[in-house]
């Protein structure tokens, strides 16, 4: 039905490549690049339809340009770095083709994490005809969906939205993140953020802490407040939202080593001068600490993902948890990537199916929530992210 490219090969984009492929009446070519070419025939050896792999430095919008007039895809899947969002947008507006990202852009020496400059693109690629689809990933992502799922069959009116990420799985490692380090840390160490009364409130680095009881044997765990991009887009197109707060587990053990790393200045994402040359100590930090795609064979244990919505339905008042529950281990047997990448490129696959079948459709740049819920929340179920809801 159509072809696209995906850019990334990383843990997501190696689950996306997967995932793409199961679904055949869909994505009846992909082509896989990267800056390394290497890892993109790794995974492809793994899948057993062919897959066509490329070199691209997705920086260079020339040669983006250059690969996608090649290759004449009918999307392009950006499951790179977060920096590299702009530069695949404008090479996707070049060459006239539909967009779709898993996390918002960043820029490189700054951790500010905001939707407008990608908002600023809505008139460019109106105008061009195409379509962007923001954040497809599972937060942001998912969750967005869940938050419209839960507005279109459960609520009248949304007051207080809590969307809480644990992931409870142990890789064994003294420290590592499950992810690309980069962002994760840059995310992690970044100040706290959450939204009430109409007003953006900040808070210093996890230092608002609860306890919440997890579904299905989890149990209790700590979760600290932070900043999420989705809070952003969904206070914007649901006013009504009164507050909203996104909250994630982390272990004593990553606390632990995070705190030493700060306070030693390897987190610093400014450069720092090393024998004549500067470096940069998060990206020398990247290079010291495991693999993500590594870990995927040693993680056991689930994630939990999900949003806990307050609000009112025909006058009463409802609090009601959707949730979906990841297992590492059965993720990495089926497309050899722990649960981690799994919950970020299945939602990318889906998002892409929606766009090609036409089920979610527009002209400009789109977040998730401002499409019908209904047709993704049955393909988590189809492809490998069942959702459960409960009332609280």
């Amino acid at each position: 039905m159509a072809k696209v490219l995906i850019i990334g090969a990383g843990g997501v984009g190696q689950v996306v490549a997967h995932k793409c492929a199961q679904v055949p009446e869909v994505f009846s070519e992909i082509v896989l690049a990267s800056r390394t070419e290497s890892k993109c025939k790794k995974i492809a050896e793994q899948i057993s339809r062919p897959i066509k792999t490329a070199q691209i430095d997705a920086m260079d919008v020339a040669a983006t340009v250059r690969l996608i007039r090649a290759e004449q895809p009918q999307l392009v899947l950006n499951v790179a770095l977060p920096y590299q969002d702009l530069a695949i947008m404008d090479a996707c507006l070049e060459t006239g083709v539909d967009y779709l990202d898993t996390a918002n852009y960043e820029p490189p020496d700054e951790a500010k994490f905001s939707y407008s400059w990608q908002w600023e693109y809505h008139e460019r690629f109106r105008e061009r005809g195409i379509m962007a689809l923001l954040g497809s990933g599972f937060d942001p992502g998912v969750t967005n969906v869940f938050t419209a799922h839960a507005r279109k069959h459960h609520f009248d009116s949304i007051e207080e939205l809590d969307i809480i990420d644990c992931n409870a799985g142990d890789h064994g490692q003294p420290f590592a993140t499950n992810f690309n380090p980069e962002i994760n840390i840059r995310e992690v160490t970044a100040k706290g953020r959450f939204y009430e009364a109409g007003a953006w409130k900040e808070t210093d680095p996890l230092s608002v802490v609860e306890e919440f009881d997890f579904p299905e044997g989890i149990g209790p765990k700590k979760i600290y407040l932070m900043y999420h991009e989705e809070l952003e887009s969904l206070v914007h197109h649901m006013p009504e939202i009164k507050k909203a707060r996104f909250w994630m587990t982390f272990s004593d053990n990553y606390l632990k080593h995070l705190e030493v790393l700060q306070n030693v200045g390897m987190t610093r994402i400014d450069p720092v001068l090393f024998e004549g040359k500067e470096i940069v100590p998060l990206q020398f930090l990247k290079a010291l600490l495991p693999d993500p795609a590594s870990l995927g064979p040693l993680t056991k244990g689930r994630t939990c993902i999900g949003c806990v919505v307050n609000g009112s339905k025909d006058g009463k008042p409802k609090r009601y948890y959707v949730y979906n529950i990841c297992d590492h281990e059965e993720a990495y047997r089926e497309v050899k990537s722990q649960a981690i990448s799994y919950t970020t490129g299945v939602p990318a696959m889906i998002g892409a199916k929606m766009m090609l079948e036409g089920k979610w459709r527009g002209e400009g740049v789109f977040n998730m929530e401002q499409f019908d819920p209904d047709p993704f929340m049955q393909a988590l179920n189809q492809h490998g992210l069942p959702w459960n809801e409960t009332f609280l």
